[in-house]
């Protein structure tokens, strides 16, 4: 019985698209700011100002940076607007929030910006495995750019894949 092995998978039309070659590189920085508060609770405009009139901001240079305050400080617009200004000059980009809202902000303007015409009326498997750090909300946002204008969608490896999306006939 010998019966040729046939690779269905390789030979399909299916599509792999994987988020993970997006990943922008560069160095992912956390600035807390709550070092910079009285007892790390009470932002003081002009000691404030004067630290971050000091401090370094050429060793953020080409790097992503969220700012952030892990303290429950209320801490004004002003504070990470003026913080903002300083890191303009260096940094490719800069957010207000955690590493994920960086990720997650990083990846909206990835796949906003997206051309997906080759991927008209075509069978996509979205891979779900990443080594770097893809937020589940970019997974949601690829869904809303893919599924108007694919032919079906699917999530996992091609051997697994979950069904997600078909396109009905009319």
């Amino acid at each position: 019985m010998s019966t040729e092995i046939v690779n269905r998978v390789a030979n399909s039309k299916l599509v792999t698209f994987d988020l993970e070659d997006y990943y922008p590189p560069g160095e992912r920085v956390l600035f807390d700011i709550k070092d910079w508060l009285l007892e790390g609770l009470v932002l003081r405009e002009g000691v404030f100002r004067e630290k971050a009139a000091e401090h370094d901001w050429s060793r953020y240079k080409d790097a992503y940076v969220a700012l952030t305050c892990t303290t429950d400080a209320i801490i004004p617009a002003w504070a990470y607007m003026l913080l903002a200004t300083y890191l303009q000059p260096y940094a490719k980009k800069t957010v207000s929030g955690n590493l994920d809202d960086l990720e997650t902000i990083l990846y909206t303007e990835i796949i906003r910006d997206m051309d997906v015409s080759a991927l008209v009326d075509k069978p996509v498997i979205v891979k779900g495995c990443s080594h770097k750090p893809v937020p589940k909300n970019a997974y949601l946002l690829l869904i809303e750019k893919l599924q108007p204008v694919v032919k079906s969608l699917l999530y996992g490896e091609a051997c697994s894949s979950v069904p997600l999306y078909k396109k009905s006939k009319k």
